[in-house]
Formats: C-alpha cells, sequence, structure tokens
C-alpha cells in the first residue's frame, strides 16, 4: 500500500487538535479560562466506590441475601424439568410402554 492511502486510512484515529500554540503559549492564557473553570467544578477527592445492578442490590450491603441464587436454581430446574417431561410425552405419543 502507498504511504498516502495508510495516511488517509489513519486519519480518523489521530483525535483533532484541541488547543493551538497560540493559547497554550502565547501571552496570558485567556483562552484557557472556560477549561479552567470547568476542572475547578469537578469534584476533588477520591470517588466512592458503586456497584449497582443485581449485586449491588441483593448481593453487597444491608440487605445482602442469597435468594436470587436460590430462584436462578429453582428456575433452572423448573425449566429442565418442563422439557424433560415434554419430551417423554412426546416419546408416548406413538410408543406405548
Amino acid at each position: 500500500m502507498h504511504a498516502s492511502l495508510i495516511r488517509r486510512q489513519l486519519s480518523g484515529i489521530v483525535p483533532p487538535k484541541i488547543a493551538s500554540k497560540n493559547l497554550v503559549s502565547g501571552g496570558s492564557g485567556e483562552g484557557l479560562g472556560p477549561l479552567v473553570n470547568f476542572y475547578s467544578k469537578l469534584p476533588k477527592g477520591n470517588a466512592s466506590p458503586r456497584v449497582g445492578g443485581i449485586k449491588g442490590r441483593y448481593f453487597n450491603g444491608d440487605n445482602a441475601s442469597g435468594a436470587p441464587l436460590a430462584w436462578l436454581i429453582v428456575g433452572l430446574f423448573g425449566i429442565g424439568y418442563t422439557i424433560d417431561y415434554n419430551m417423554h410425552l412426546k416419546h408416548h405419543k406413538n410408543h406405548a410402554h
């Protein structure tokens, strides 16, 4: 492949320029004011760990229990038993014991 073709394909991967040389090094840097204002409003310190979803609701915290796991086992058993029973009925449809 040609070098220009490779450059054209990789141009979408390279991020755009965020700040120009004049904004960063030229003079007072007034153009960076909104960026500094944005970052100064962000919370400082360590982030509290959050666990959401089923794990956070049932397995972590004050109300931790194994009930969802038990219900999963019961549900899988019920589905398996239903499939096995229906296959058994299909077997007896044309073949009596």
